[in-house]
């Protein structure tokens, strides 16, 4: 028996997108057909220029068959992005030439209705240019061209053959035009990439990227957000948890107040999530800001995303408490952003999220609020598997994780529009009672799985000397009912002010 070849691995040739590669594990093998599907808009055209512009920078030589856009229309379009084509050849088939006197009999070019002339247009151009890297868009073209869907497969299968024996890395694009079921062009391609724009949602289109196969590759599944703004595509891959994991330290650091820490149980752990649970305007940012402080002074860093304040009002009010953060933003160890709800999908702000992580070095992260992550990105399926994904990779990086709630209510009776206390690792519960006439402010330590913490429930209040808790008030009435009152003797914070 023979003995057969031994296969080397194949060569990867990079897109040239950020995060696209990662998806594809490094790249797409060279030498094959690939089909790149969306409807009109999805940003087909805009990946494949990019695509093409990376082979010019290796210096490999590039080629672009149109046959749905002039090649002015494509050089403006890649000017609105920044990019110039030079050294990238463009194959026009659409073409003014049949406008012309010489041909006053006919409109139309007999490359534009005769399916035959129109392959031996391009492959005659390719044996010219020799190129590694080819773009064809679109095929909508080629299916009407074809008139029948076995004539169109045996065109398909033998444009693929010839781009093989030259060696191309080639991307079909396809606008999705066809009826509904064709799968012709999945079953020939090496790989398939899908584009999705979903135009359902306020604020702009959201889009999602996934790829369908890419044979003998492990790539990452699933649906991956990605943006499209003047630079061109830019995807988010999808976050998992589990490939980030690394060795970090396990023991409490402090929050800032000996009396919280004493609550928590010796303070906030490395490698947890805390949520801050409570009605707006009870403390529960403020708390935040007292924790991340802690860290900083320590010589640690901290980031803020904010949902709902804006930049300048945590500064203006952080500096009202006697919590001056902003000579912590000039020394870069406090990075605030604020993040438009309209504007962002869940991929975006995973990626956020793991860039102050990993690139700046955060150690503590403070989202704030879940209530407004959730009404940022309704058209998001799964938000909150996400959200347990971003909270395990977090956990994994030794990061401590603080998480804003806002329950409804003054008094949280009602319902929260997201229950996320199984996620937590510990949860501090704020909340507003009655007592001698005044509506007053406690805070309780819920749950805590990596320390012993107290359970009993404490006054606090929030002044020009920052967080201040007072001694354990055994003596309340309805704090399950949601209605807190206290009726005991113990002092409460500024008794012996008003004395």
């Amino acid at each position: 028996m023979s003995k057969r070849p031994s296969l080397q691995p194949p060569t990867l040739q990079p897109t040239g997108i950020p995060g696209l590669d990662e998806v594809l594990a490094g790249g797409l093998p060279a030498g094959h057909l690939y089909l790149v599907e969306g409807t009109p808009g999805a940003g087909k055209t805009t990946l494949g220029l990019q695509f093409l512009l990376q082979g010019r920078a290796l210096g490999q030589k590039s080629l672009y068959v149109t046959l749905s856009e002039t090649s002015d229309e494509l050089t403006q379009g890649a000017l609105s992005h920044g990019w110039d084509l030079e050294n990238v050849e463009i194959f026009d088939l659409v073409s003014d030439e049949g406008l012309s006197a010489e041909a006053e009999q006919s409109i139309l070019n007999p490359s534009d209705f005769e399916l035959g002339e129109t392959i031996r247009g391009v492959m005659a151009l390719v044996e010219r240019v020799q190129p590694e890297r080819v773009v064809f868009d679109s095929l909508s073209e080629l299916r009407l061209l074809s008139q029948n869907p076995l004539r169109y497969r045996r065109q398909i299968l033998a444009l693929k053959r010839f781009f093989v024996t030259k060696n191309c890395t080639v991307l079909m694009l396809d606008d999705k035009s066809a009826s509904t079921g064709d799968m012709h062009l999945h079953s020939i391609a090496h790989g398939v990439i899908h584009l999705e724009q979903n135009t359902g949602t306020y604020g702009p289109d959201k889009r999602r990227l996934r790829v369908v196969k890419l044979r003998g590759v492990r790539f990452r599944e699933g649906e991956h957000d990605f943006n499209l703004d003047r630079g061109g595509l830019q995807v988010f891959t999808r976050l998992v948890a589990s490939e980030h994991g690394r060795a970090h330290a396990t023991e409490p650091v402090g929050t800032g107040n000996a009396e919280l820490d004493r609550l928590l149980g010796g303070g906030l752990t490395p490698g947890t999530n805390m949520l801050f649970a409570g009605p707006a305007g009870v403390g529960k940012t403020t708390t935040a800001v007292c924790c991340a402080r802690a860290t900083m002074e320590s010589g640690g860093k901290a980031a803020f995303f904010l949902f709902d304040e804006g930049i300048k009002t945590l500064v203006s009010r952080s500096r009202a408490l006697g919590l001056d953060i902003e000579q912590y933003i000039q020394t870069g160890q406090l990075s605030l952003h604020a993040i438009d709800p309209a504007e962002i999908s869940a991929g975006q702000f995973s990626h956020h999220v793991r860039d102050a992580v990993e690139r700046k070095g955060v150690t503590t992260v403070v989202i704030d609020t879940l209530n407004a992550y959730l009404v940022a990105m309704p058209g998001s399926n799964f938000l909150m598997l996400q959200m347990h994904e971003l909270l395990t990779y977090l956990n994994l990086q030794g990061v401590t994780t603080i998480l804003v709630l806002s329950q409804h209510g003054i008094t949280s009776e009602a319902p929260s529009d997201v229950d996320l206390s199984y996620l937590s690792d510990s949860m501090l519960q704020f909340r507003f009672f009655e007592a001698r006439g005044q509506i007053l402010k406690a805070m309780s330590v819920i749950k805590s799985r990596a320390s012993a913490h107290a359970s009993t429930i404490h006054q606090f209040r929030l002044g020009s000397g920052g967080l201040e808790i007072g001694e354990a008030l055994t003596d309340f009435e309805g704090v399950m009912a949601g209605l807190p009152r206290y009726r005991g003797g113990t002092s409460l914070l500024g008794d012996a002010e008003q004395a």
